[in-house]
């Protein structure tokens, strides 16, 4: 009897032993499994994280690029407007001299009237334009435009 009751217990501290074992075992692959887990879950962050960051550099070329493009035509457009308002300069600064001109002609022909004594075609008296736009000449007529002045 004494055998049997030993054998039970050798059997049941081998199967304690095995059964621990088993649960080590069992531990170590679940420990594993987590581990493997993990590290998927890590390399599936680190290529969201990738994706993310080379979408945000395309982004960042897109707008460099619309940005350039921009420049580009402010630029242009820049150019334009400094060349027409020389050209305005040039043409206020020609409008004065002509009118100029005109006053001293008008003042001319009334010195000769005077001088004279018989009367001269008179020249009509033309308003200053800079001073009295809406009494310029000819107002009556339409001003026109093309689509093709607002493209740069």
């Amino acid at each position: 009897m004494a055998s049997n009751s030993t054998s039970p217990t050798i059997s049941t501290t081998s199967s304690s032993g095995n059964s621990e074992e088993d649960l080590q075992q069992k531990m170590d692959e679940r420990r594993q499994k987590r581990m493997l887990s993990n590290r998927e879950s890590a390399r599936r962050s680190r290529m969201r994280k990738q994706k993310h960051l080379d979408d945000l550099m395309a982004q960042v070329n897109l707008l460099r690029n619309e940005n350039n493009q921009i420049l580009s035509r402010m630029h242009v457009t820049t150019q334009h407007y400094l060349s027409l308002e020389a050209e305005n300069a040039t043409l206020r600064a020609q409008i004065m001299e002509l009118s100029a001109r005109l006053q001293s002609l008008t003042e001319m022909l009334g010195y000769m009237q005077d001088l004279s004594g018989f009367c001269m075609d008179p020249v009509e008296q033309y308003p200053d334009p800079l001073l009295r736009p809406w009494d310029v000449p000819l107002m009556n007529q339409p001003i026109t435009a093309s689509a093709d002045i607002f493209q740069y």
